[in-house]
């Protein structure tokens, strides 16, 4: 199969090669319910060594660059009570974590999680990290200008792969909320 954007080798309905995938994202394709088909989430599979945007840009298509998001978490503190959430922003942007976050959770902080939290909560690698598959309790909030494009290049689960997603299927997500200006330039 064709990838939909990018110029990849190897390109796989995600449903197909549920086996590359780490097990909250394969379970979370497993399981797909929205009005984007299971089938249109595609996996390409992708060299670790160039996962960071400025070398993989280079390699797989410039064009991918305004095509891509970033999936962060974030803790919201409040009190002695600490909420975690996902942000999703287009990679030419960054999250707005002390305004709209904050706000959107009710925090009185809010910071970019730690590594270890980031990963030991997702089940999935730092560097990879998506928005398909994250706990089901979590907020995933998403910027608006995510959900408008075609296509969207978001992280694996894992630093090798990568998810081509229909930017609508993101405001889909079970607790999305599609935000405008999340990300800011």
């Amino acid at each position: 199969m064709r990838a939909p954007i990018g110029h990849f080798d190897h390109a796989t309905p995600a449903p197909e090669c549920l086996g590359e995938l780490v097990g909250p994202v394969a379970d979370a394709v497993r399981a797909w319910r929205g009005t984007v088909p299971a089938e249109r989430i595609v996996y390409v599979d992708t060299d670790p060594a160039w996962a960071d945007t400025a070398t993989f840009v280079e390699h797989y298509g410039k064009e991918l660059l305004e095509q891509s998001a970033n999936c962060v978490v974030v803790a919201g503190r409040r009190g002695g009570e600490n909420t975690l959430a996902a942000c999703l922003v287009l990679s030419t942007t960054r999250v707005d974590v002390n305004g709209v976050v904050r706000r959107q959770l009710g925090a009185r902080k809010a910071s970019f999680a730690s590594m270890d939290t980031a990963t030991g909560e997702t089940g999935m690698e730092y560097g990879g990290i998506t928005p398909v598959g994250l706990p089901g309790d979590w907020p995933v909030l998403v910027d608006q200008a995510v959900v408008e494009l075609p296509y969207v290049l978001v992280g694996s689960g894992r630093r090798r792969g990568k998810l081509l997603v229909p930017g609508k299927a993101f405001g889909e997500l079970p607790n999305a909320v599609v935000i405008e200006g999340l990300g800011v330039a």
